[in-house]
């Protein structure tokens, strides 16, 4: 029997009806078309599908899309406003931070969560928020100095 699902994504309400068994990585691919957030391990340890979540970084492959109702939620397809990149994503790009593209959506949101958190955090807070997500491209160290690039000049919300 299906549920209603009440949720908004990336600013706009949406009211749904899913199976009680859906994943939030389903519902935001497959029933809204949003298909950043990537399905990869199906068990939360690589962190591809990462989202935010009332404000929390969650992997969305571990999350029941019923338990986000009433919720909201932030996928990288609302991370730039006005056709203009949110300041990690520029530094990500200014640093070569994004190689094949597969993981970067979800470090991204991992990282905005860090910031809209904690706009000041140290190299240990970075390397921690970025922690459980696997990139075979980058070698992390140009994740960690993009975030840190984004920190030391100040962060501020694209508008």
């Amino acid at each position: 029997m299906k549920k209603i699902l009440k949720i908004t994504v990336n600013g706009q309400p949406y009211e749904l009806l899913v199976k009680p068994k859906t994943l939030l990585l389903d519902v935001l691919r497959d029933h809204l078309g949003l298909i950043g957030a990537k399905r990869a391990c199906d068990s939360g340890a690589c962190g591809a599908c990462t989202v935010i979540l009332n404000g929390m970084a969650v992997k969305s492959c571990s999350v029941l899309a019923l338990q986000a109702n009433g919720g909201e939620v932030q996928t990288i397809e609302g991370m730039a406003k006005d056709n203009q990149l949110h300041p990690l994503q520029k530094s990500f790009l200014d640093h070569g931070a994004v190689q094949c593209g597969f993981c970067t959506p979800g470090m991204l949101m991992s990282s905005k969560a860090l910031l809209d958190e904690n706009p000041k955090p140290d190299k240990h807070q970075i390397k921690e928020a970025i922690d459980g997500h696997i990139c075979r491209c980058t070698g992390y160290n140009s994740l960690v100095r993009a975030i840190t690039d984004v920190v030391d000049g100040g962060y501020k919300e694209a508008k």
